[in-house]
C-alpha cells in the first residue's frame, strides 16, 4: 500500500474511533444518574480497569488529560457524593491520594449495567467474533497513543 493510501485510511480510522468516542460518551451520559457525569464515571472506571487502589490528583489529571483543575472539580463532584475519598498521602504529606469507596464502585458497576442492553444490541449486530478481532488493534493504538505523549 502507497503511503499516502495508507495515511488516509489511517486519518479515517483515527476519525472513526473519535466519532465512536463521541457517540458512546452522549449514550452513556443518556443513561448515568444526575450526580455523575461522564468524566465522573470515567475515573471510577479508571480505577476499576487498572485495578488501581488509590491514585493522586496529578496523576489522574495526566491520565485522563485534562488540568490540575479540572480533575480536581471532577474529583470534588465524587467526593460530595462519597464516590471517592481524599486524603493527605502517607508517602508524602503534601500530596493528596484519592481512593474509590464501596459506594464508588457501586456507582461504576450501576452504570456498566445500565450499558449492558445496548452493548448485547451492538454484540447481536456485530457479533462477538468482531470485537475480539478489533481488541488487539484498539489496544496497540492506545499503546502508541499513550506512548507518544510522554
Amino acid at each position: 500500500m502507497k503511503q499516502e493510501e495508507a495515511l488516509r485510511i489511517s486519518f479515517q480510522v483515527m476519525s472513526e474511533i473519535a466519532i465512536i468516542g463521541h457517540l458512546a460518551d452522549t449514550e452513556l451520559a443518556k443513561l448515568l444518574p444526575p450526580e455523575l457525569s461522564v468524566a465522573s464515571f470515567g475515573v471510577l472506571n479508571h480505577f476499576v480497569r487498572l485495578n488501581k487502589e488509590g491514585e493522586s490528583p496529578a496523576r489522574l489529571a495526566r491520565a485522563f488529560q485534562v488540568t490540575k483543575g479540572a480533575m480536581t472539580y471532577t474529583l470534588q463532584q465524587l467526593e460530595g457524593h462519597g464516590y471517592v475519598t481524599i486524603e493527605a498521602d502517607p508517602a508524602d504529606a503534601r500530596a493528596k491520594i484519592v481512593r474509590m469507596t464501596k459506594k464508588g464502585r457501586r456507582a461504576r458497576d450501576a452504570g456498566v449495567a445500565k450499558v449492558n442492553p445496548g452493548m448485547i444490541a451492538m454484540l447481536e449486530a456485530i457479533g462477538a467474533d468482531e470485537f475480539a478481532r478489533a481488541l488487539p488493534f484498539l489496544i496497540k493504538v492506545r499503546e502508541v497513543l499513550d506512548a507518544a505523549r510522554d
